[in-house]
């Protein structure tokens, strides 16, 4: 597609939700969806850079493509929620099985217990994280090293550097940093998981996660 017949193309889908453009709520809401409509079509991506972090502690270390979905977030699927979970292993039996085309998953980051952050898949991509397509879609999966039933691996470097990433997401997306829209693996519909488990501290973590927003504006 040239860039003359994109422009023509936006142009056409845009204009065709001027009927509802100018009836309050509804008629934003629709041309949201006109909108993220066009950002899905053929051929209009966004810039990228190989080795490009959202995330700037973080290091690249790319997933399969496999595991995840080329997307142009939060442009064609709104960005609303963080959704956290356990490996059941170590950091580095995270990054293997994410650069692995037969295991169908990955998250776009994984934080080890040192504090120590992986991104795997791009902010802007859809990865294979939740279980459920709605909510691959609208999130962004964050792994943490280690077993939900040994509350010693949570370790205060790795709520911190958690917090910190989560803080960023949320300020990028203008995502409210509640319990509504941070959500366990567990919590997502039709999922057969159970991280974080009990032993996560939902409200240190929030508390941190909050400290860090503050830290960002």
């Amino acid at each position: 597609m040239s860039d003359t017949d994109t422009t023509v193309s936006r142009r056409r889908l845009l204009l065709g939700g001027a009927a509802v453009a100018g009836v309050g709520l509804a008629g934003y809401a629709a041309r949201d969806q006109l909108e993220r409509l066009w950002w899905r079509m053929p051929g209009n991506d966004r810039p990228r850079r190989p080795g490009e972090v959202d995330h700037r502690d973080a290091e690249w270390v790319a997933a399969s493509a496999a595991n995840w979905r080329r997307a142009d977030r939060p442009y064609d699927y709104a960005i609303d929620r963080v959704v956290i979970h356990v490996v059941q292993g170590g950091y580095a039996d995270a990054l293997k099985v994410f650069r692995d085309p037969e295991h169908g998953a990955a998250t776009h980051y994984v934080v080890r217990q040192d504090g120590r952050i992986a991104q795997t898949v791009r902010e802007l991509d859809v990865a294979f994280h939740a279980g459920n397509r709605d909510y691959n879609e609208r999130s962004v999966g964050i792994e943490h090293a280690g077993f939900v039933d040994r509350p010693r691996d949570f370790t205060e470097p790795m709520y911190r550097a958690s917090a910190r990433l989560t803080a960023g997401i949320c300020a990028r997306y203008d995502i409210p940093v509640d319990r509504e829209h941070l959500i366990g693996h567990v919590e997502v519909p039709g999922t057969d998981h159970t991280d974080p488990g009990r032993h996560w501290d939902w409200d240190r973590y929030l508390r941190l996660v909050r400290a860090a927003r503050a830290d960002t504006d």
